[in-house]
């Protein structure tokens, strides 16, 4: 009788077990594994779309049929290795429908044009504004009414870290 190897009968019949369909294992570095675990419980992130819009006007009767399942990383996530969040404090851009306590999804791979809203450093502090490119100023112009556009000189410390690319506005 041989050693090892694979024996008849032997283990949990095929698809039977927790997930309900046959796995593999695989190698995460264990820096990673609570985030993978916390994938695999939550399903990987993925949450029902509804096939019907919501109206904003008068409600309708509507039958509620789930379209398919939705991954908010690919819908708000184009480039993973170069996004980054970040909370907004402040109101300079309410008129651009960004609020405090919102959260703010930049992409520091899109390059910053004008007309963008930017996240920039100034002076070692960071700022959401609009970039506007005028021949040869910059300047961040502020969605408040009430505030003032800045114009970047060469004795302050500037550099945009990133280009915003969603807005998640938390109640």
């Amino acid at each position: 009788m041989g050693r090892g190897g694979k024996r008849m009968g032997a283990g949990r019949p095929r698809g039977t077990g927790k997930f309900g369909e046959p796995t593999k294992p695989i190698r995460i570095p264990i820096s990673d594994l609570e985030k993978a675990l916390r994938c695999i419980q939550n399903r990987f992130f993925k949450l029902p779309l509804y096939h019907c819009p919501v109206k904003a006007g008068i409600p309708e009767s509507v039958e509620a049929e789930v379209e398919k399942e939705v991954d908010l990383n690919e819908i708000l996530v184009k480039n993973a290795a170069n996004t980054f969040l970040v909370k907004v404090n402040g109101s300079s851009m309410i008129d651009a429908g960004i609020q405090e306590g919102d959260l703010l999804i930049v992409d520091r791979s899109i390059e910053p044009v004008n007309q963008k809203i930017v996240i920039a450093s100034l002076n070692g502090e960071l700022t959401v504004k609009r970039l506007r490119l005028e021949k040869s100023k910059i300047r961040l112009i502020a969605e408040n009414k009430t505030l003032k556009p800045i114009e970047i000189s060469e004795e302050m410390n500037f550099q945009i870290l990133g280009t915003v690319t969603g807005v998640i506005h938390l109640f």
